[in-house]
């Protein structure tokens, strides 16, 4: 007879979100809620946070009934990596625009990932540098900066 073991890091992902899920809605619970029509200030973070519920009970309800092996190592170049690419961009984003912070954001992320070239990475950052001015300047008229001059 096999013994079920419980997979870990899925059951405390679940309980993560369905946590995160329960604090929005209490954080959110005075402010109006409206229709999909007429959204009011608690519309979007309470679908965001029953969205999360659902997601963290899904992960919950998975990891007590899937059997996992054990948690995988944790490798500190692709959290570093991420970490540094988003202090990187909240760092350049007022100073150097949003052109040049979301392009070293993305060349900075790029090196979490061992897989990464350069030729790619640099056709990829310029791409989104330009959906990002593209979207958030142009589209949505956010008084973001594009370039530091």
């Amino acid at each position: 007879m096999t013994q079920r073991r419980i997979d870990w890091p899925d059951l405390l992902f679940g309980l993560f979100l369905i946590l995160v899920a329960a604090g929005t809605f209490a954080a959110t619970r005075k402010l109006s809620h409206g229709t999909a029509a007429d959204m009011g200030p608690g519309y979007m973070p309470r679908a965001i946070a029953l969205g999360l519920l659902g997601f963290g009970l899904f992960f919950a309800g998975r990891g007590l009934v899937r059997a996992h092996a054990g948690i995988a190592r944790v490798h500190l170049r692709p959290i570093l990596g991420i970490a540094a690419s988003v202090a990187a961009f909240s760092a350049l984003v007022e100073t150097a625009g949003l052109a040049l912070a979301s392009f070293a954001a993305i060349v900075i992320a790029a090196l979490a990932s061992r897989e990464s070239r350069i030729v790619e990475v640099l056709l990829f950052g310029i791409g989104v540098s330009a959906g990002a001015v593209l979207l958030f300047v142009k589209a949505l008229a956010l008084p973001v900066p594009i370039w530091p001059w």
